[in-house]
């Protein structure tokens, strides 16, 4: 057109602008730029809305902000622009302010302005906010826009308000791909993960092709559940699907299958994708870290190295915990000391909760105390009450004490600062004070959680609390203990007399660990299984002491594999040994 020695007028700005934010072509639009103040061409309200455009859609807000400042006047249209680039660049903050400054010079928002303060909400998770934006969408009668719908659908699920994302979801005519995964993943968010699993698969019986965001979002349910079999079940719908070669959806599996007791199928899958990101070597660390394979997880570091170069906290974050869980004190020392200096990566409080376990598993506590008393950042809750575990371990009343005083300042309702102290305080032979610090933490309002462990059978998890009364096969699983404690007995097991166990995280009250939660899922998965199969446990507490013999004794008399995820790390069974070492 130039080359013909045709004038381009506003329309034709506006347009290639429009075709350069689309391509993301930020050389050409700033040439356009150029080209339009050089010449006659006005900026009107549509010349600088393309331009502000443009310039947020190319990542250049402080640039979109610079023309949209300058524009004589405003219309929907340019504050429109403006409010979803600040939204598009991360700045979700600004875009609010903005939209109130609007409503304060008295512009009406339109849909587009509408769906991009929604988002703003989403990104800041704020509640509040969404909910007086909803009341407006109503009263400018915008709630029947479908895609409005979707994303405060999004946006309360994203803001933990799974009921009025539901109340929306169930008035839309139709359901689309976004609103079903925003639903999925919105579950999931609110510690609702069966009901993930049943609003994907209500989703398939529909015939809406998922894609790799609800898929992420159902595999993220079963890891929260835990249920390999579901995970295993969704692979399949990946591969039917052809998105095996997703990198999103990939990683998703790789944590799915560690965190659901399968290292294996989760490192088949690490090492099949042809691209892998920062979050892929992350994922497969933590999934090491999580079964106790610390050499394991050294060694991908290194091969990151030397593939990638790249690391964040959340590497080491994995690396430490494995370094910990392996028993790997040397590993652990030598990372932790060499995060800042050869890695440029900054300690946080959760590599100083790490280390600090790790020292207190090997009883130095003297140098995991001087650990928090030097830390560069704050201590947080749960690096005191990992001091406050390893104090329980080793014995260590005075140091206890101090860290307990630590916990309760920082949380008074952390249930662990009290039973761990008062554990400490009975091997002590202070039964009183024990009894005490019980009392008070009753007096309190704190309340302790409860042991639970989960087993899954016929697609539908079963979950038992120690003497647990109401389970309908309950008479079969207590012949079960009642026959594999007589054996036990003849294969040389007796009872620990401590099972209160050391872990932070532990709050059992009960002393009798024959009936544990653990114990009674086992006997129900052995009554309820063919004979040889591997049998998958979930508890959301640390397994004891003595729960952990007596599973050694069991996997040698049935001649099974028994997996237990507890709230730390996963336990391999086999053959009267555990994967851990006894080093958990």
């Amino acid at each position: 057109m130039q080359r013909e020695g045709v004038n381009p007028n506003k329309y034709t700005f506006v347009s290639v602008l429009k075709a350069c934010a689309s391509l993301g072509e930020l050389e050409e639009g700033m040439r356009l730029h150029k080209h339009i103040t050089d010449g006659e061409c006005e900026i009107d309200v549509f010349v600088g809305s393309s331009l502000v455009d443009m310039y947020a859609k190319c990542g250049r807000i402080d640039d979109a902000l610079e023309v949209f400042n300058e524009m004589p006047v405003h219309n929907v249209v340019s504050w429109s622009a403006m409010i979803s680039g600040c939204v598009k660049c991360g700045q979700a903050e600004k875009a609010l302010g903005l939209y109130k400054q609007m409503r304060q010079e008295d512009v009406e928002p339109d849909n587009v302005t509408f769906m991009a303060v929604v988002n703003a909400c989403a990104s800041l998770e704020a509640l509040e906010e969404g909910r007086h934006l909803h009341s407006e969408i109503i009263l400018y009668s915008y709630d029947s826009d479908f895609f409005l719908a979707s994303s405060l659908v999004d946006m309360y699920c994203k803001c933990g308000s799974i009921e009025d994302a539901s109340r929306i979801f169930n008035k839309l005519p139709a359901h689309d791909v976004v609103s079903w995964s925003a639903m999925v993943a919105g579950y999931v968010k609110c510690e609702e993960s069966e009901k993930a699993l049943q609003l994907f698969q209500q989703m398939q019986k529909e015939r809406i092709a998922p894609n790799s965001v609800t898929f992420l979002g159902a595999l993220n349910a079963c890891s929260s559940l835990p249920s390999l079999k579901e995970g295993r079940r969704i692979h399949a719908c990946v591969i039917q699907s052809h998105l095996e070669v997703d990198t999103f959806v990939g990683n998703g599996l790789v944590d799915m299958y560690a965190k659901c007791g399968s290292i294996e199928d989760a490192c088949r899958v690490f090492n099949h994708m042809s691209t892998r990101t920062l979050i892929s070597w992350n994922a497969m660390i933590l999934g090491y870290g999580l079964h106790g394979l610390g050499y394991e997880a050294v060694k991908l570091l290194e091969q990151m190295c030397e593939e990638v170069g790249e690391m964040n906290d959340s590497t080491f974050v994995g690396l430490l915990s494995a370094c910990s869980h392996a028993g790997l004190i040397d590993h652990g020392h030598y990372y932790f000391e060499s995060m800042a200096p050869v890695y440029d990566v900054l300690p946080t409080v959760r590599h100083y909760t790490c280390l600090t376990d790790l020292l207190g598993r090997f009883g130095l506590l003297d140098e995991a105390e001087e650990l928090l008393n030097g830390m560069c950042c704050e201590p947080d809750v749960w690096v005191w009450t990992a001091l406050l575990g390893a104090c329980r371990v080793h014995g260590d009343l005075e140091r206890g004490e101090r860290a307990a005083k630590q916990v309760l300042l920082l949380d008074p309702d952390c249930s662990s600062g009290y039973v761990l102290l008062s554990n400490i305080y009975a091997d002590a032979g202070k039964s009183n004070t024990s009894a005490y610090l019980q009392q008070l933490r009753k007096s309190r309002g704190v309340h302790k959680q409860p042991g639970c462990t989960w087993i899954e059978m016929n697609d539908e998890l079963h979950a038992f609390i120690a003497n647990d009364k109401e389970h309908p096969q309950l008479k079969e699983i207590w012949e079960k203990l009642s026959s594999l404690s007589k054996q036990m007995e003849e294969a040389g097991y007796s009872p620990s007399e401590q099972i209160v166990p050391s872990d932070a995280h532990e709050l059992v009250e009960e002393r009798s660990s024959c009936y544990h939660s653990e114990r009674l899922a086992i006997a129900f998965g052995l009554i309820s299984t063919p004979p040889g199969s591997p049998l998958y446990l979930w508890k959301n507490l640390r397994v004891c002491r003595d729960c952990h013999i007596a599973t050694k004794f069991i996997s040698k008399i049935v001649g099974r594999r028994i997996v237990v995820r507890d709230c730390n790390r996963f336990h391999h069974f086999k053959d009267g040994s555990c994967s851990c070492r006894d080093f958990w």
